[in-house]
């Protein structure tokens, strides 16, 4: 009995200076520190573990933007399980999805326990999401709560930029927009879920044919320095994944041909990322001019059927060349962009007989089967 009561008095006082030492180690903050960029190394052993990347940039049906996918009163897990779920049906293994900074200054635990749920629904179906984390196209006065119904007929007429204009052009608000770097990479910072974040979208996206008359004229003066700040805050949480801006317009022959904004964009990603809205010709072409970086390439942007931009064009060419691809546009939706983009100048008063993005039908229907089977046959889906 002596023995046994000596032996319960021991394990307690181990399991007493255990919960001490868990308690202890959890007080301490971690230590982070910044990585540099990837050498090419580094960023070509990451890209020989992925396999060849396919996939959408996301947004459920039942979003009209950003703001509609991740705000706590419409984040609609069900319908992004569905969704999701017929992606990986033809064989797609990535979604670019983009985030917004609001999103993190209204409740940060909240949309990172949001996140956290969209990346098990998405691992769910082999599924390894690219998040963005600002955008420069499209409406510039982003607003939290109830977002406004689709215009009919209109390509993205409610998608919102982040930031919004008045806090892109004052830069007392850019510690906000550091946390929510900060704040969001560190969360997700080691997590498998995550394929990388593509730290701003188009950024010097002058929105001429929509937004364009209350844009800021000087714009890409305001970005730019904005950018390079994000790509240092992205870093300073040394993420297990990559980072990457993809360059989308201009001259490419060379690398003193880019602008300064592109240069940034280049220079500063592990990866190299581009959009590609031509036919497969021209995406040819492009892959070409940027294999001279030497570095991992993702399309995270092509295919849009009305600009010649089509999945038997440039799906084959970029697998030739294992380039990831990520084409706009998974089910039709409130985001319309089955709709051109001079839906913005033009009336358009029932269904385009040929969709611009998008693959399937709300009902889970191909819009094309042919495609549908392209993409199968290319990624292998049984």
């Amino acid at each position: 009995m002596k023995f046994l009561k000596t032996t319960v008095w021991a394990l307690l006082i181990c399991l007493s200076f255990q919960n001490c030492a868990k308690k202890e180690e959890a007080a301490k903050e971690e230590v982070i520190v910044p990585r540099e960029i990837w050498t090419k190394e580094q960023a070509k052993e990451w890209y020989g573990k992925q396999g060849w990347l396919v996939g959408a940039d996301f947004l459920p049906s039942t979003a009209i933007n950003q703001l509609e996918m991740f705000q706590k009163a419409d984040f609609d897990t069900a319908t992004i399980d569905k969704e999701l779920g017929w992606a990986e049906e033809i064989g797609m293994n990535t979604m670019r999805v983009y985030l917004h900074d609001l999103l993190f200054e209204e409740d940060s635990a909240g949309f990172v326990q949001r996140l956290d749920v969209f990346l098990d629904i998405a691992e769910k179906h082999k599924i390894k999401p690219l998040f963005v984390l600002f955008d420069s196209c499209w409406d510039p006065f982003p607003k939290l709560g109830k977002q406004r119904a689709p215009k009919p007929g209109v390509h993205n007429s409610g998608w919102v930029q982040s930031p919004g204009l008045e806090v892109l052009k004052d830069s007392t608000k850019y510690p906000r927009l550091e946390r929510y770097v900060k704040g969001t990479i560190k969360a997700f910072r080691k997590d498998d879920r995550v394929l990388g974040w593509d730290v701003w979208n188009e950024p010097d996206n002058p929105n001429t044919s929509s937004y364009g008359k209350v844009e800021l004229p000087n714009k890409v003066d305001y970005v730019l320095p904005l950018l390079e700040k994000a790509f240092v805050w992205a870093r300073s949480v040394d993420p297990s994944q990559p980072l990457t801006a993809g360059i989308w317009d201009g001259d490419w022959t060379s690398h003193e041909t880019l602008k300064s904004i592109e240069k940034l964009m280049i220079e500063q990603s592990d990866i190299v990322s581009f959009h590609n809205y031509q036919d497969a010709a021209d995406f040819e072409k492009r892959i070409k001019q940027l294999q001279r970086y030497d570095r991992p390439m993702i399309c995270t942007e092509y295919m849009s059927r009305g600009n010649g931009s089509f999945f038997k064009g440039s799906l084959p060419i970029a697998k030739k060349y294992n380039v990831g691809a990520i084409n706009w546009g998974l089910v039709d939706g409130k985001s319309q962009t089955i709709y051109p983009w001079d839906s913005w100048k033009k009336t358009y008063t029932s269904e385009p007989e040929l969709w611009f993005h998008d693959i399937f039908r709300k009902d889970g229907t191909p819009y094309k089967k042919d495609e549908v089977e392209l993409i199968k046959n290319l990624t292998a889906a049984k």
